[in-house]
């Protein structure tokens, strides 16, 4: 878990400063126009340690009843490696990624095919599938 200010490099990789990127995502101030940038904004939101944003940008039927975040792990990298539909006029997107994450030398990754779907006009995180 780390701290971002607004004018440092996004955690999400697209290269963009955090205020212009995922920031007001999380910060409520906008929405996620497409289903890989909520991805990109709840990779953001395990990398700052922002459960609440983790959480509330889950679909409510898949949501767990509880959720714990490891705070000695440190994601620091994002790859998007392809994305189904999921834009603006879309209901419905996938998205298929590699997240890294280290906790002092020990190093692994995440690597999941995630779907998204749309409520109330906002996107959310339906469900993952672990690829290996």
């Amino acid at each position: 878990m780390r701290e971002v200010e607004a004018d440092d490099r996004c955690p999400c990789g697209t290269g963009e400063v955090y205020g212009q990127c995922c920031g007001p995502i999380l910060a409520g101030d906008r929405k996620a126009p497409t289903a890989e940038a909520l991805m990109r904004s709840r990779f953001s939101a395990f990398a700052t340690g922002d459960r609440d944003y983790v959480v509330g940008s889950w679909h409510p039927d898949t949501r767990p009843r509880r959720l714990t975040l490891d705070d000695e792990l440190d994601w620091y990298r994002l790859d998007i490696e392809s994305s189904t539909a999921g834009g603006p006029f879309d209901t419905t997107g996938e998205v298929t990624f590699t997240a890294y994450h280290r906790n002092g030398s020990l190093r692994g990754s995440l690597h999941e095919h995630s779907r998204f779907t749309r409520v109330d006009g906002a996107w959310v995180y339906l469900d993952g599938t672990l690829e290996s």
